[in-house]
């Protein structure tokens, strides 16, 4: 079973891309830095409740979005 990290960063970079978003571009909404949604997509950053949050609101999505398990043949 991959790690909360890794469950994040998958769904983060899934919503990200599917919404056509760049990294710049998803941190400028979230009002977070570059460089930590890039740290995020790999799985380095033990993020916040409150980031979680914000960056749901800047994907128009969910925040359980965020956190749904990844399917078996991603993982």
């Amino acid at each position: 079973m991959p790690s909360p990290k890794k469950i994040l960063a998958y769904n983060l970079r899934r919503l990200r891309t599917s919404t056509g978003l760049s990294q710049e571009e998803l941190a400028s909404r979230a009002e977070l830095h570059r460089t930590y949604i890039s740290s995020v997509e790999r799985a380095q950053r033990n993020v916040s409740l409150e980031n979680i949050y914000a960056l749901a609101r800047a994907l128009v999505a969910e925040p359980t979005e965020l956190l749904k398990p990844i399917p078996k043949e991603k993982a």
